[in-house]
C-alpha cells in the first residue's frame, strides 16, 4: 500500500544544510594532521552568545524555578527590552504588546505568512533571496513570485519592478540587509516601498535579521517607521550571535497580534524560558558584540581585498550582514560542483548561488565571513593555492 505523502513536503531543500553535512563528513574523515576546513558556507558567528547572555542562563538554570512555559508571546519583561531597543536604535516608539517573541527568525516566518495570506496568494520577493522565504511559503500552499534583481538594483526590489507585476502581489518580502548579497536598502527607498505596499494593500513583511551589522556604507532603517501595516522580523542569531537558542521577534500591526498569538499558541507554545532570559540579557553586552561586529569589519576588508587576487573578483555591494555574494561566470557554469572541488581541493566550505536563485545561481557562491578571524585570513591564501 503506498500512503499518501502531504503537498507540504514538497518544499525544495535549504541547500546550504547539505553542504554544512558534507563539510562534517569531510572534517570527520581527515587524519588529525591535516589543515582544518574552513567554514564560510553558513550565517553562524564562530564566537557564540555573548558572556551576559551565559551567565543569565546559568543563573536560571541554577535558580530553582521551574523554566516552563512563558506567555505565547514571551516574557514581558524581553518584550519590554526590545520595544526598548527600537526607541534606542531608530527612534521608533512601538508597544510591548506589538511584540511577539518566536522560535527564532525560522519559527517567525509561518507565524506571519499565515497570519497574513492564505492558500494561493502571492508574495513577490527579490531573486537572489533567502531560500526558506519561499520554501515556507510553497509549504503553505502560497505562490513565491521572485523578481530578478542585480547589480543595477543592487539585488534589491523597486517600485517599478512591483508595478510590472499583473496582478499586484499580495505580500512582499524585503531584506536590508539581505542574505546572500549584503546589500541594503536607503531609508528613503525602504520608505518608498513601505508606503507604496500600504496604499495598494500588499502586505510588507521586513527581515531585519541582520540590523546591527551594517558597514557604514548605508543607514540603517526599521520599516516600522515608515508603515503601519508592515510586519518587521528580526532574530537573535546573528547581532547577538544566538543562533542555536532559537530566539526571534516579530513586531506586528494591530490587526495581525490577536491572529498571531492565537497562531503561536497552538504552534509552538512559547519560545524556550532559558533562551529568553538569555536573550535579554544578551541586550545590554554592547561592549562584547561591538567587538565582534569589529571582527567581522576586519575579515570583510581582507576578504575585498584579496578574493580578487584568486579570481572571484564581482562582488556584490557588501552593505551589511556578513556575507560576500560573487559571481564566478568567469570560473565556471556550475557553482554546486566548483563549490563541492573547492570544498576538497582548499578546504573551504561555501554555498553554491543555486541555494538563492533558481535561474542565475549556477554562476554563483556565497562566502560567510563571520567565523573565527583568523580562519578568514587563510581563505584567499588557500583559494590563491588551488586555483593555480
Amino acid at each position: 500500500m503506498t500512503l499518501k505523502v502531504g503537498r507540504g513536503a514538497e518544499a525544495p531543500p535549504f541547500i546550504v544544510m547539505d553542504v554544512i553535512a558534507a563539510a562534517n563528513a569531510k572534517a570527520a574523515n581527515q587524519p588529525a594532521s591535516a589543515p582544518g576546513i574552513l567554514r564560510m558556507e553558513v550565517g553562524q558567528p564562530a564566537s557564540g552568545a555573548p558572556a551576559g547572555a551565559i551567565a543569565a542562563a546559568v543563573a536560571a538554570l541554577h535558580s530553582g524555578h521551574p523554566l516552563g512555559y512563558t506567555e505565547a508571546f514571551g516574557l514581558p519583561s524581553l518584550r519590554a527590552r526590545i520595544a526598548q531597543h527600537y526607541l534606542d536604535h531608530y527612534g521608533v516608539t512601538v508597544s510591548p504588546a506589538r511584540i511577539a517573541v518566536t522560535v527564532g527568525a525560522s519559527g517567525a516566518f509561518p507565524l506571519a505568512f499565515l497570519a497574513a495570506f492564505d492558500r494561493g496568494d502571492r508574495v513577490a520577493m527579490a531573486a537572489p533571496f533567502y531560500p526558506p522565504y519561499a520554501n515556507i511559503l510553497t509549504a503553505l500552499g502560497m505562490e513565491p513570485v521572485l523578481l530578478e534583481c542585480g547589480p543595477e538594483t543592487r539585488f534589491q526590489p523597486t517600485i517599478s519592478l512591483l508595478e510590472q507585476l499583473d496582478p499586484l502581489p499580495d505580500g512582499l518580502v524585503v531584506a536590508s540587509p539581505c542574505n546572500p548579497a549584503g546589500t541594503m536598502l536607503t531609508p528613503n527607498e525602504l520608505a518608498e516601498i513601505a508606503r507604496w505596499c500600504h496604499a495598494r494593500g500588499v502586505r510588507l513583511i521586513s527581515d531585519e535579521i541582520y540590523h546591527g551589522l551594517s558597514w557604514g556604507t548605508v543607514a540603517e532603517s526599521t520599516a516600522a517607521a515608515f508603515s503601519e501595516s508592515a510586519v518587521v522580523v528580526n532574530s537573535f542569531s546573528k547581532y547577538w550571535c544566538m543562533t542555536g537558542w532559537r530566539i526571534g521577534w516579530l513586531l506586528l500591526p494591530e490587526d495581525l497580534v490577536r491572529p498571531v498569538e492565537c497562531l503561536a499558541q497552538n504552534m509552538f507554545i512559547s519560545a524556550p524560558h532559558v533562551a529568553q532570559v538569555a536573550a535579554e540579557a544578551a541586550m545590554d553586552c554592547v561592549e562584547e558584540l561591538e567587538a565582534k561586529k569589529a571582527g567581522y569589519a576586519r575579515s570583510r576588508a581582507l576578504l575585498l581585498e584579496n578574493l580578487p587576487k584568486a579570481g572571484f573578483d564581482r562582488i556584490a555591494a557588501a552593505d551589511g550582514a556578513f556575507y560576500l555574494w560573487c559571481d564566478v561566470s568567469q570560473l565556471t557554469n556550475d557553482s554546486t560542483q566548483f563549490s563541492a572541488r573547492m570544498l576538497e581541493g582548499a578546504g573551504i566550505a561555501a554555498t553554491p548561488g543555486v541555494d538563492f536563485d533558481r535561474t542565475r545561481g549556477a554562476r554563483f557562491l556565497r562566502f560567510s565571513y563571520c567565523g573565527a578571524e583568523a580562519a578568514m585570513a587563510e581563505a584567499p591564501e588557500r583559494l590563491i593555492a588551488w586555483m593555480k
